[in-house]
């Protein structure tokens, strides 16, 4: 990439945010209020005039009904107030007898900043054939989820990074789709996945190619793979960040935290190597810029570090010679 990023971590007065965290946590701002979305298994909505005076948490409402859990990760908000959101799903009754499921990816719309919603269906979903109701990960027979969604700078293309759980250990990993921003109203079939080099796959029941790929497959008891990626556009870097977790072990055991830096989200081969940033750790490592106008996907040189929804961490983006 030609320039070298880092992060410092520092200690900071205690952040939680409202509701149980079990997912990244979108935020954007509508005048001077910040919309915060918490999930575990179904969106909560909370609110304030910054991230520090969040409050009147309630839960949102769908106009539809799902047989499994939802989990919004993601949020955009367009200029003429539409606010557009995409949700982790978990449907129920994949692998009978067992607590496995495998994820899918779903869009929704909403007029009035995430009170009510219309779920627009989903947009990725792995092929049936993978998923795998022996696999001992402890929570997972296969599927896609656990994502987060950035609008290029253009306005163009709308990038999906989410973890592929089942197929072949070769497939399995971080990965990215990609739709045009001009077909969110109607995006059912108009996401295409990264696979080998080209946005080539359908986003249902398509092939992919992970842009860091797991170590030990996710079916088996010793899994150990990146998941969970948060991208944000960083200002003072001038670089899209992404934090990632990283699972070593039945039940998603927490071996680190990591980092990742690239200078164009249209490239998934420019990921830098992820760096340790942070031993163990809770689920979900996310950024939450500070300042006016910043969010989960836009912070500056300094920002708060969340893991599962709880901040101790002020985190600082720096350049080498800084």
């Amino acid at each position: 990439m030609g320039i070298e990023y880092g992060v410092q971590l520092r200690p900071a007065p205690l952040v939680k945010l409202p509701g149980q965290v079990d997912s990244n946590s979108p935020a954007h701002w509508e005048g001077d209020t910040l919309f915060v979305f918490t999930s575990a298994g179904h969106p909560f909505r909370c609110f304030g005039k910054s991230l520090f005076t969040l409050s009147g948490l309630k839960p949102v409402r769908f106009n539809n009904e799902v047989n499994g859990g939802r989990w919004i990760e993601s949020t955009w908000k367009t200029e003429d107030g539409i606010l557009y959101g995409w949700y982790h799903f978990e449907p129920r009754n994949v692998c009978p007898g067992t607590n496995l499921t495998a994820p899918q990816i779903g869009a929704l719309r909403s007029h009035d900043n995430g009170e009510t919603w219309e779920d627009l269906g989903i947009v990725l979903k792995a092929p049936d054939e993978t998923i795998d109701c022996t696999a001992q990960n402890g929570y997972f027979a296969g599927g896609h989820g656990d994502f987060c969604v950035m609008l290029d700078a253009k306005s163009e293309w709308l990038y999906f990074f989410f973890g592929n759980y089942g197929g072949n250990v070769l497939e399995q990993g971080v990965c990215v789709a990609r739709m045009r921003w001009s077909e969110r109203d109607n995006p059912v079939g108009k996401v295409w996945k990264w696979h080998n080099g080209g946005w080539s796959e359908p986003g249902i029941d398509g092939k992919v190619t992970p842009i860091f790929p797991a170590t030990v497959a996710w079916q088996r008891e010793d899994c150990e793979s990146f998941w969970g990626p948060s991208v944000h556009f960083n200002t003072h870097l001038g670089c899209y960040v992404m934090l990632l977790n990283r699972a070593k072990g039945k039940g998603w055991v927490q071996e680190g935290i990591y980092v990742s830096f690239s200078k164009d989200i249209a490239e998934p081969k420019s990921w830098t190597k992820p760096q340790k940033i942070y031993d163990g750790g809770r689920w979900y490592p996310q950024v939450i810029g500070l300042g006016q106008g910043e969010t989960d996907k836009v912070a500056g040189k300094f920002a708060r570090l969340f893991m599962g929804g709880v901040s101790e961490w002020e985190i600082v983006f720096l350049n080498t010679d800084e």
